[in-house]
């Protein structure tokens, strides 16, 4: 594990240099050349799939890319994911989370053959593989809180003070009937740190270790790419 976390803080040192250096850029464009700044976010929406989603317009998320709560919560996620634990062919961490009823479990009690969580086209995963994997989907801290980093014409969901505020917030999930259990993160945020999960990302669990690590999204949250590995398994 030693090794995966050296090249953990080698990564994120990057992704810091990189996200810094494109918030400079994109803010440098944006007098310069609006419309060509808006190309190049627009090319990077693309990759975090923003643009396909129906609910936003550009100008809902676009210009928050060159904002300073945009760089506080990138570096608040890189920060948090120091702490990550869950390597592929490494135990998975048992951390703890509430149900909706507000009992204490943990992740691995939710194994029984394969597991992962997520949300998006994660429902799709569970009509198609609930044969062979038990699915959950864990709710943590909000990406796109009122109060932080938001969209316009957004849910207006602040940060979680309490664990009651993210049981409520993760009603809403609910709402979209994700087709299996959805838990809560202790407000430790145990799981998103040792996940790394912030803001999104998706895992398969297997005999209580880690055999699909997904990257960490936007960019890397990748349905298909869990569709591929479960299939494999069949």
């Amino acid at each position: 594990m030693f090794l995966q976390k050296v090249m953990l803080h080698l990564y994120l040192l990057y992704t810091f240099c990189f996200m810094v250096g494109l918030n400079i850029i994109l803010s440098i464009l944006h007098f310069i050349s609006p419309s060509l700044a808006k190309k190049i976010i627009l090319k990077w929406g693309e990759k975090t799939t923003m643009t396909q989603n129906p609910k936003f317009k550009y100008e809902d998320w676009g210009l928050t890319i060159m904002s300073f709560k945009f760089m506080a919560t990138v570096t608040h996620h890189m920060w948090m994911s120091l702490g990550q634990e869950a390597f592929r062919g490494e135990a998975a961490p048992d951390t703890p989370v509430f149900t909706m009823k507000g009992e204490k479990t943990s992740i691995c009690k939710y194994i029984k053959g394969a597991s992962s969580f997520g949300d998006g086209e994660f429902k799709q995963l569970v009509k198609d593989f609930s044969d062979i994997a038990d699915f959950l989907v864990v709710y943590i801290a909000e990406a796109h809180s009122t109060d932080g980093w938001a969209f316009t014409n957004n849910i207006d969901i602040n940060q979680h003070q309490s664990l009651e505020d993210r049981m409520s917030a993760a009603k809403i999930l609910i709402q979209e009937d994700p087709l299996c259990p959805v838990v809560v993160d202790d407000m430790s945020n145990i799981t998103a740190i040792k996940y790394g999960a912030l803001p999104e990302r998706l895992y398969v669990l297997h005999a209580g270790k880690v055999v699909y690590r997904g990257t960490e999204g936007p960019w890397g949250y990748s349905p298909p790419e869990v569709r591929s590995f479960l299939q494999k398994m069949k």
